[in-house]
């Protein structure tokens, strides 16, 4: 294999799908791939190749080009200098479209017939997703912060809890897709297509809510449905930082050696460059993938381990985290690990073993205020900042806390806590949170893993069904993966809580729970025999390109208590800052500003807004999108309304107000 091939990058390229419209792509190309042909690493996104993930795109693509895999980079319909409208996420149009633009890659005279997938987020979504669609050929894919179940573990319901996050989300993508096309590229035409796509776009939010529970609409791409469908390799790639990080364990249990897993500290962001380190050479590693599939090496990417995994080794929150303490561990084969179970005994000590059958219920009432859960960050991060759970203790005040007494040795963990407990409830519907804390001897308390659920969900996330007001029912809740290692002297808490306020929003009402804490255990998954291995650190500690800066970025995330209106507000401020590309002259900047609202006493109270302002410009043309979304609530009905402004200099062009959707709560 040689890294020292030259190539060009090809800027813009149309091609031309079957049913008349023209996708944007930005190619970088091996030289002399004419007359010896590469394999080609795709990648299909809505988030604009041009400016949007031009800086992580200039940190990999050009690796892989000297290593003589060309990369093609292509933007969804609507996005970029694509044509037309995007329809929605991961539907069927965008994944026909992939699997025809992976047929067009394939016969190209410079390429080897052989195509990989690849990407993060929305990028590894899709990735997973065409695979299961089997083009001929995809030979295999790389997956970064994804999914295998779109209901449970993306940003729009957790267990048939609501995410805040979808909110965000929403109102994240109205302003991404109303962006402009460059006219660099598009021409005269620009203006037409962004009125076109300002005048069409959809708001997403409309269409979530309109599936609260797991119907064939997030059935729909969720691989998990049939793994089956996936039968080329897939190295699945996630941070323990992140909201996708159960992707990489459930992807090996249910794809086998297939897949392989790779999961570190970092937030939603590539190994190479994310936050914790250590970080991975994620270059290397795709290569040496590629290679193996794309073009046949025998190098041993197929015996890797099943799993390859950071543990976290007795974190501490901190305002920013740059390096998280910890060891690299190697699974050969992954197996469900074995539990350790504890109980929690009569004066409420976390104790280990199993809670004793039959045993009197000792009944202890939790209604924690509403606003319980402002330490908990984003659901998905992408700075190492307060977007990670922050010192738990302000969110313990709120709930039913047990811990052990002082460790008498080291605890190490790999997997999914499970708790279980009985409980009472006197209405439809009410939510549970479960945090797995580390409580270090000084009292700071680190969040290892979390897990909500609607209770109303209790037996699946297809068919809920109200509780039965007052009957003693039992509860499992699985928490999120983690892999981490509790230190000799502290100890293990679990903290139960009705309210994980702004990251899931309240039912209608608040009726508190009745625990019975003789009937609790929690199951840790322990890390068990292992190989201690070494990762290699990326060759560029600094990969990503330099723009110029014309406005810094900032960043600002508070929460204010309002203790004379009884009101609770979580604010956050998110400004990119204004960068020039200097290759093209684009600048461009995206502008955050969201709002949570909450009484502690009143679940109606709650109301969110989001908004974004997008900017982009070069001398003599600049132009402007105001994208904004809120959503409030009713005991019955979700409330939710939209709008985009649009501004061409400083005249605006363009206003749309999304009508007012009420939308039935379904026990939810």
């Amino acid at each position: 294999m040689t890294f020292a091939r030259n190539f060009t990058v090809i800027e813009n390229h149309w091609i031309t799908l079957k049913d008349g419209t023209r996708l944007a792509a930005r190619i970088w190309m091996p030289d002399g791939a004419e007359n010896d042909p590469v394999p080609a690493v795709f990648e299909f996104l809505p988030y604009r190749k041009r400016d949007g993930t031009s800086p992580r795109d200039e940190s990999t693509y050009p690796v892989f080009a000297a290593a003589g895999i060309a990369g093609v980079r292509v933007d969804i319909r609507g996005s970029g200098e694509s044509d037309g409208v995007i329809d929605g996420e991961y539907t069927e149009l965008e994944l026909a479209n992939a699997c025809e633009l992976i047929a067009w890659i394939a016969a190209q005279p410079w390429s080897n017939g052989s195509v990989g997938m690849m990407g993060i987020s929305w990028g590894g979504f899709n990735s997973l997703q065409v695979a299961a669609l089997r083009p001929p050929a995809l030979k295999a894919v790389i997956s970064i912060a994804s999914t295998v179940d779109r209901y449970n573990d993306d940003i729009h319901y957790k267990n048939g809890c609501h995410l805040s996050a979808q909110l965000s989300w929403a109102a994240t993508m109205l302003g991404y897709q109303s962006r402009s096309p460059d006219p660099e590229i598009v021409g005269d035409r620009w203006k037409d297509m962004w009125l076109q796509r300002l005048e069409n776009e959809p708001f997403f939010m409309e269409e979530w809510l309109q599936h609260q529970r797991r119907d064939d609409f997030w059935r729909h791409g969720s691989i998990c449905e049939n793994f089956a469908d996936v039968d080329i390799p897939a190295l699945v790639i996630a941070g323990w930082a992140d909201g996708y990080r159960n992707t990489p364990l459930m992807a090996v249990e249910g794809l086998g050696d297939t897949a392989k897993a790779l999961i570190g500290p970092w937030v939603h962001k590539y190994p190479h460059f994310a936050w914790p380190k250590p970080r991975a050479d994620f270059h290397g590693d795709a290569i040496a993938w590629w290679n193996r599939w794309l073009r046949g090496d025998q190098n041993g990417a197929e015996n890797l381990p099943q799993v390859r995994a950071y543990i976290l080794d007795a974190v501490k929150p901190a305002p920013r985290r740059d390096f998280d303490p910890g060891f690299w561990i190697a699974k050969r084969d992954w197996q469900k690990p074995e539990m350790q179970c504890f109980y929690v005994e009569q004066f409420g000590t976390l104790m280990e073993g199993m809670p004793i059958p039959h045993a009197p219920e000792h009944a202890v009432y939790l209604r924690s205020p509403l606003d319980t859960g402002t330490t908990s960050g984003e659901y998905f991060t992408l700075k190492p900042d307060a977007e990670m759970a922050i010192d738990q203790r302000l969110d313990d005040a709120g709930s039913l806390t047990f811990q052990t007494t002082p460790l008498a040795a080291d605890h190490d963990y790999l997997g999914r806590p499970v708790v279980t407990l009985s409980l009472r409830c006197d209405a439809e519907t009410a939510n549970l949170c479960a945090r797995l804390i580390d409580l270090h001897s000084d009292g700071t308390a680190t969040r290892v893993s979390f897990g909500v659920l609607n209770l109303a969900h209790r037996e699946g996330n297809a068919a809920p069904k109200p509780m039965k007001k007052g009957e003693r029912t039992t509860i499992r809740l699985t928490l999120d993966a983690c892999g981490y290692r509790f230190r000799k002297g502290h100890r293990i808490a679990l903290s139960l809580s009705t309210s994980y306020w702004p990251m899931i929003l309240p039912p209608p009402e608040n009726p508190g729970l009745t625990i019975d804490i003789a009937s609790i255990g929690f199951a840790l998954p322990k890390l068990g025999a292992y190989d201690a291995i070494d990762i290699k650190q990326p060759d560029n500690p600094d990969p990503l390109p330099k723009y110029v800066e014309h406005a810094p970025a900032t960043t600002k995330r508070q929460v204010v208590r309002d203790l004379s209106a009884n009101k609770t507000l979580y604010e956050i401020r998110e400004d990119t800052g204004l960068f020039e590309h200097p290759g093209t002259g684009l600048s461009t900047r995206q502008l955050r500003e969201e709002v949570w609202s909450i009484a502690p006493d009143d679940p109606l109270s709650m109301s969110g807004t989001s908004i974004w302002t997008c900017d982009m410009r070069r001398p003599g043309w600049y132009v402007r999108t105001v994208a904004t979304a809120t959503i409030s609530c009713t005991a019955a009905e979700w409330i939710i309304r939209a709008s985009v402004i649009a501004f061409e200099g400083n005249t605006q062009i363009f206003e749309k107000i999304f009508e007012e959707k009420r939308i039935p709560r379904d026990l939810m």
